[in-house]
């Protein structure tokens, strides 16, 4: 089984509580374990301002999940981001070498320079 990294980014209404906004994302989760794809990392961005409205609404619940899986994965999961009606928007991207290393040096907080600036000024 040919198996390649992705990436998707989906966006979540913001009329959700916390528990039906877990729930949805491990929904996803699942669904992506039960048809044989390794989850590598799970970001939950959290309520965010858009840059424009989809659906009359300027916020919404961002969600980051990085995964490894066969192609043909992906039109079903997909499939399930257009028929719940709480996702708003939804990408998927390949990830090629440079995304995988940009990646992992992200999950290791390489790219925090807010939290370094504090913690030096702090020293």
């Amino acid at each position: 089984m040919f198996q390649r990294n992705y990436e998707t980014v989906f966006i979540l209404t913001p009329v959700l509580s916390d528990v039906q906004m877990k729930d949805t994302v491990d929904k996803f989760v699942n669904l992506l374990k039960e048809e044989g794809a390794d989850v590598i990392n799970v970001e939950n961005w959290g309520l965010k301002k858009m840059a424009y409205t989809i659906d009359k609404k300027t916020t919404g619940f961002y969600v980051l999940v990085e995964f490894k899986a066969d192609p043909t994965i992906i039109r079903k999961f997909e499939l399930e981001f257009r028929r719940d009606e709480k996702v708003m928007r939804f990408l998927t991207t390949v990830l090629e070498k440079h995304g995988i290393a940009y990646a992992e040096r992200r999950r290791k907080g390489e790219f925090n320079k807010k939290v370094e600036a504090k913690e030096e000024a702090t020293k």
